[in-house]
């Protein structure tokens, strides 16, 4: 019996148990009504709200203009449109990192103002604390490892990251302490296939895999207004 057809409503429990059961999760994002309506009546897993909201609808280069009350926006509109699917919304640039307080405080306004069901942020052991913190009031954290586009300056290109031996020991270090604290999935993003493999054979949780190859637990794409689009 496939658990994506039975189910009424996804949830964390949901994705762990479709890992468990060698069901390839799907997830897309949407930043507005309309799109996100078509998505889950189409039977997508996962509506990740993207950050990438900055690039797709604002137009901006990097998805590092975009605010907290903009996300929640975005988000709202969205959680409005969805029966089925989980709902994911991306902490913006600035509202966690480096203080897991405001981390905990970014986490509850969406949660509260736009009825969203978890978060994503972008790091490893660096945000454990803040992972840490949100998790505390027991809202669902979604990691992100790889081509991390909120560092983009940092990084300098959307290139392959990972492809070196020390910079891959650290992700799959990184992938397990994040499992660790909490998390109820990952999403690599831009890394050698092999390496993306070895993470989710060595994950308990639900790995999720946006051009890093198909050994991983599921796949998501960014929708944009010119079709996929690779940067989130």
């Amino acid at each position: 019996m496939s658990i994506h057809k039975e189910i009424k409503k996804v949830t964390t429990n949901v994705l762990l148990d479709m890992k468990l059961h060698g069901e390839k999760i799907s997830m897309l994002t949407a930043y507005d009504y309309t799109m996100a309506k078509i998505v889950d009546h189409a039977g997508i897993d996962v509506i990740l709200v993207g950050d990438s909201a900055s690039n797709v609808m604002a137009g901006h280069e990097t998805t590092l203009p975009i605010t907290l009350d903009q996300m929640i926006y975005h988000a709202s509109s969205v959680v409005r449109a969805v029966k089925r699917a989980l709902i994911v919304v991306d902490l913006p640039f600035g509202s966690y990192q480096g203080n897991s307080k405001e981390a905990l405080n970014s986490a509850i306004k969406i949660m509260k103002e736009s009825g969203a069901h978890a978060v994503k942020l972008e790091g490893g052991r660096e945000v454990k604390e803040s992972v840490e913190r949100i998790l505390t009031a027991g809202i669902p954290v979604m990691a992100h490892l790889g081509l991390t586009p909120q560092s983009i300056y940092k990084f300098g290109t959307y290139n392959v990251r990972a492809k070196e031996e020390e910079e891959a020991h650290r992700l799959i270090e990184d992938a397990h302490i994040l499992e660790k604290v909490g998390c109820f999935a990952l999403v690599l993003e831009k890394i050698p296939a092999k390496l993306a493999e070895q993470a989710a054979k060595e994950l308990t949780i639900p790995v999720i895999g946006i051009g890093a190859g198909g050994g991983v637990d599921g796949q998501v794409l960014l929708r944009g207004l010119w079709g996929n689009i690779s940067k989130m």
